[in-house]
């Protein structure tokens, strides 16, 4: 599988997640501070890995920041990413089940090489959900995302002094 990773700088376990995703047998494919071509900050840097998913050059992402939060938050902004925070495997397993994420986002703060791997295990083994429910929620982030991008025009009812 192809995976795009993302971190804006390489400390706590971004090279240990492309090192481990090669030892899986993915592919990686290095962005921000894992490339030495590209703008490491983690807006950059995390849109980058996002559309290599929206592309399809890439099936997944992860992407990093020392909170994870940014990374999350910036990958979100690209249309069709659903990126999910994970700091534990049991979350990794529900945002892939439930929410159908496709971008994992990590800590470099808080992630240990021993959760980067239960996290790991449990988002590659988790596949989306089937159930209708689950599907219904998935479904609706699409329509959310299309209200999003529909900016209305400028307002017709303009108040004026008389």
């Amino acid at each position: 599988m192809r995976i795009a990773v993302a971190a804006d700088e390489r400390v706590g376990i971004a090279e240990a997640v492309v090192e481990e995703l090669r030892r899986r047998g993915h592919e990686p494919i290095p962005h921000g501070a894992l490339s030495d071509s590209e703008r490491d900050d983690w807006a950059w840097a995390s849109e980058a890995a996002a559309r290599d998913v929206v592309d399809d050059r890439a099936d997944q992402a992860i992407v990093c920041c020392w909170t994870g939060t940014g990374a999350s938050i910036a990958a979100n902004k690209v249309a069709g990413i659903r990126a999910a925070l994970c700091g534990d495997a049991a979350t990794a397993e529900g945002a892939r089940r439930w929410n159908d994420a496709n971008v994992l986002a990590l800590s470099l703060r808080a992630t240990s090489e021993a959760e980067l791997g239960e996290i790991l295990d449990a988002w590659f083994a988790a596949d989306p959900s089937t159930e209708a429910d689950d599907r219904a929620n998935v479904e609706h982030l699409a329509e959310l995302e299309s209200d999003r991008d529909q900016v209305p025009g400028p307002s017709t009812n303009q108040s004026g002094g008389m």
